[in-house]
């Protein structure tokens, strides 16, 4: 069997907290990776959401508490602290019905000593979700429920919609935002580097790394040219999710994961962007000579 490899090719990672294991990851299948961190997370300055939350689990006014993300447990744990300790925390959650939007949510409720009760499957989007709480409305009803949303930053009207289309009483509650990292000099060299045709291959972890990637383009007046330059790299997504969010800019996702993970992420786009690249800087050459 042949290893995949990227065959030497430049490979542009936007991750920020996994930045150092994604680049040897590349390096590992003979990438050269260009690392531009693109998100730090901020805790919200006030966790008003957060404090009503868990005074909302005390006096028994939550029926089911949707968790969508690792960091958002973590953060909401570290949050509510003050008021209410971990183990109580734990206690209050496992009074009401939870659901886990993938691995990373149900191993960080675990390390807090929660039940997951319904754990969404691959590709652990909105859709899976909601398809998940019809096949289970019998045995953990929505209609007319109290249902919290951890959010992680972005909200996501999607699945607020969907809840409420099922007539449930639905509370978001944000417990921590996104951010451009404090340092942009790695984001503006990629927009530069992107544009003078020197990266091939772009890994896109999530939403909110390609909207930040534009935005600094946009302050650096060079998001035309980022989006035109973006046509002879190859885009791999990380899952359905950020493909939305890349068409949504009408970008071409060449490659989509198909399991949203790092590794995978990785080992695919080494399989498929070196004849990737050569097909769609074949096609660009014969467009310019048209």
């Amino acid at each position: 069997m042949i290893s995949p490899t990227f065959n030497g090719l430049c490979v542009l990672t936007l991750e920020s907290r996994r930045a150092r294991e994604i680049a040897k990851l590349i390096e590992t299948v003979g990438g050269v990776p260009i690392v531009a961190p693109s998100v730090r997370e901020v805790p919200l300055d006030s966790n008003h959401e957060a404090l009503d939350f868990v005074q909302s689990l005390a006096t028994s006014q939550v029926d089911m508490v949707i968790f969508t993300t690792g960091v958002g447990v973590k953060v909401l744990a570290s949050a509510v602290e003050g008021i209410c300790p971990r183990d109580e925390l734990s206690r209050l959650l496992n009074d009401v019905v939870i659901v886990a939007r993938g691995p990373k949510p149900a191993a960080a409720l675990a390390e807090l000593g929660v039940r997951v009760r319904l754990a969404v499957p691959e590709p652990n989007t909105w859709r899976e979700l909601l398809t998940l709480l019809d096949q289970n409305k019998h045995s953990f009803p929505v209609a007319g429920r109290r249902v919290a949303v951890q959010e992680y930053g972005v909200s996501n009207p999607e699945l607020l919609s969907g809840l409420k289309e099922r007539r449930a009483l639905v509370t978001p509650v944000n417990v921590y935002q996104w951010a451009l990292p404090d340092d942009v000099a790695p984001l503006q060299q990629a927009v530069d580097s992107i544009i003078r045709g020197d990266i091939h291959v772009l890994l896109v972890a999530s939403s909110i790394q390609i909207r930040h990637l534009f935005d600094v383009a946009k302050k650096m007046a060079k998001d035309e040219a980022l989006h035109a330059s973006l046509s002879r790299v190859v885009i791999t997504s990380i899952g359905p999710l950020t493909s939305e969010e890349l068409r949504s800019r009408s970008l071409t996702v060449d490659i989509e994961c198909a399991h949203p993970k790092l590794g995978y992420l990785v080992r695919e786009a080494a399989e498929k962007a070196p004849e990737l690249l050569h097909q769609k800087r074949s096609s660009a050459a014969k467009d310019s000579l048209r």
